[in-house]
Order: C-alpha cells, then structure tokens, then sequence
C-alpha cells in the first residue's frame, strides 16, 4: 500500500494548508480526498506537490507493505 502520511508533515512544514492549495495552487478537492484516502493518483499529481513543497518523493510518500497481502501471495 503506499501511504501519503508524508505529504501531511511536509505541508506542515512547509506552512502549506490545504486550502492554499486549493485556493493558491489549484489542487482540486477531490485530489486532495484521494490522498487523504491513500488511494492512487497520477506520477503527474506527485511531481506537483513536490514542485510546490520543494521535495522528493519520498518526503510525501512510502509503500507499506500490508501483511494480509503478502499471505494471499505465498
């Protein structure tokens, strides 16, 4: 699963609201909605906020492997 509990502490250290984003930046709500949800969104959507935070990747996002998924594997 990757999880977007990054992005959160990155805006918040970056002073970064989400209603600047919506308001300054013209993220839409629904965009934010996804992320909040840790639901898929495109390799475009992530360049974005990290051209508007100034970071990596990895600062806004991690995978987290979810163990029920590694069971159904083997």
């Amino acid at each position: 699963m990757i999880s977007f509990d990054g992005l959160w502490k990155t805006m918040k250290d970056r002073g970064i609201s989400q209603y600047a984003l919506i308001k300054n930046y013209h993220i839409s709500p629904a965009q934010i909605t996804r992320l909040k949800r840790n639901e898929s969104v495109s390799t475009h959507t992530i360049e974005v906020f990290c051209k508007i935070l100034n970071c990596s990747v990895g600062d806004i996002m991690e995978y987290i492997e979810d163990p029920s998924q590694e069971e159904q594997s083997t």
